[in-house]
């Protein structure tokens, strides 16, 4: 296998017309894919008969991802990294919102009252900023957020926490990866915002 020079946990094998299989290493998990069963299971044996492993079965959990699979496609979520975020900061009660930021909120460095301690504010973003690998719908707002990182006022708490309210209305939200039939991945981006 080639180690990816964009990711060195990720190993890939191309063979064949349109065969590729992928392994991807965390310390001591392993997530194995590809569209070729039988290469699946030669590598899985592989494994078994050098490295203590243990096969899982399908992927449910990996990172705090929650992966569902079925006929129709996968869904990608973090229900419980999300759940585990409101309660961490005592929103598990807060009233939920529709929007992650006030359209018209004006968070501008240096306006408004210095937090005293912005060690708790810096953590939430980073974690919100996590949470947006399957959550594209708060990118937007904890991009806003994190821009004020170095002079964060209560302003931007406010905003903070309204993210956290938009999170508590739909904790579950996710992507669905639908089968639509196509051999490889078809994906779109905005080309301004890359």
């Amino acid at each position: 296998m080639t180690r990816s020079e964009v990711d060195h946990s990720v190993f890939y094998r191309h063979s064949a017309p349109n065969l590729c299989i992928y392994l991807v290493v965390y310390v001591d998990n392993i997530v194995i894919t590809g569209n070729d069963p039988d290469v699946i299971t030669n590598l899985k044996q592989h494994l078994f008969q050098h490295f203590q492993t243990k096969d899982l079965d399908r992927l449910k959990y990996f990172l705090g991802i929650e992966v569902a699979q079925s006929s129709s496609g996968i869904v990608i979520s973090q229900q419980k990294y999300a759940l585990d975020i409101l309660e961490e900061t005592g929103m598990m009660g807060c009233r939920p919102v529709d929007t992650p930021m006030d359209p018209n909120a004006k968070l501008l460095p240096g306006h408004g009252d210095l937090l005293r301690d912005p060690t708790r504010n810096r953590r939430l973003v980073g974690k919100l900023n996590y949470l947006t690998m399957t959550r594209p719908d708060i990118s937007f707002s904890v991009s806003v957020v994190s821009q004020s990182m170095d002079s964060t006022c209560d302003s931007h708490w406010d905003a903070v926490v309204r993210i956290l309210q938009y999170i508590k209305s739909a904790p579950s939200k996710g992507l669905l990866f639908e089968d639509q039939g196509h051999e490889e991945i078809v994906g779109y981006t905005d080309a301004d915002w890359a």
